[in-house]
């Protein structure tokens, strides 16, 4: 049976049909409608519709969201898309469907995208990490995504900053309510908040990596503390759940040098005389989050 797969954005909603190969048989996009949860269902609805319309067949459903259900109320929460937030998402999406679905956070079903047939198709154990506005992150075991007792395995962006440096305590404060939280350090909008307070220049992580290319030493002096910061909390993952293979997506996943210069210092915080991880760029980048809501029934 072929699987489809829906990524609910804030945005878009991406439908994908992929065969128990992996082969893509239609995919399709829609906006997703602005604070309308009814609207939400029944966009989801018609896309199914269509997408089994267009293959001939029915279909298992995965469905990535932004945020996850509670495990004590099965209601979803820390949604970027505000309207899904304290909503019965899967019940109701089962009743609009009429059948069973599964459904799993975006970082989660990038992380099983990856796993399943992607960068990191060999390896057992997958760290991957979506880095852009936000810092996130989900973990596969054996082609299967742990989620964990309280739904929030991976959720490595609001731990703390890993040994610290000077200057980097407290650290800023974070939506959550902490302070010094990685994602305040390593979003998008992290590093450009790091390279403001030094320098007194707004730039975008893009812009600090061209700069940087053309030898502006200010902005090679972001990058590389990026990169530091980067691998030590890479390393507090690898100390814990020595994976072997971490993923790393989103925007700042796009920053080619950090592939080499990140392993390149992570050793000196792994508890280990030898670090077999690799750090690996995305085989289906964008589309990982899609894809991966096709695979939450196995292939």
């Amino acid at each position: 049976m072929p699987g489809i797969g829906i990524d609910l954005g804030g945005t878009k909603i991406e439908g994908i049909a992929l065969s128990n190969t992996g082969e893509e048989l239609f995919r399709h996009r829609i906006a997703t409608p602005q604070g309308d949860y009814t609207a939400t269902l029944q966009s989801i609805n018609n896309l199914v519709g269509l997408i089994e319309k267009t293959i001939g067949e029915s279909a298992s459903i995965g469905i990535a969201t932004p945020g996850a259900l509670s495990p004590a109320s099965g209601l979803m929460r820390n949604a970027n898309s505000v309207c899904l937030n304290g909503k019965p998402l899967l019940d109701d999406l089962q009743q609009h469907l009429g059948r069973e679905i599964r459904l799993a956070n975006d970082a989660n079903c990038f992380a099983l995208s990856e796993a399943v047939d992607g960068a990191a198709k060999a390896a057992d154990v997958v760290f991957g990490v979506i880095i852009g506005t936000g810092t996130g992150a989900g973990i596969v075991i054996n082609k299967k995504v742990l989620t964990g007792s309280n739904a929030i395995a991976g959720e490595w962006g609001h731990n703390p900053l890993p040994w610290p440096q000077d200057g980097e305590l407290p650290g800023r404060p974070c939506y959550c309510g902490k302070r010094g939280c990685i994602e305040t350090w390593l979003s998008g909008p992290g590093m450009a908040a790091d390279h403001l307070a030094l320098h007194h220049v707004s730039c975008t992580p893009q812009m600090l990596v061209v700069e940087a290319a053309k030898g502006n030493t200010k902005a090679e002096q972001t990058l590389q503390r990026y990169e530091h910061r980067l691998a030590r909390s890479l390393a507090h993952i690898i100390n814990i759940l020595d994976p072997d293979a971490i993923v790393l997506g989103g925007g700042m996943g796009n920053i080619q040098r950090l592939y080499k210069n990140v392993p390149a210092l992570w050793g000196d915080y792994i508890f280990s005389d030898v670090v077999r991880t690799q750090l690996l760029a995305p085989a289906y980048g964008d589309s990982s989050g899609v894809r991966g809501a096709a695979w939450l029934w196995g292939r």
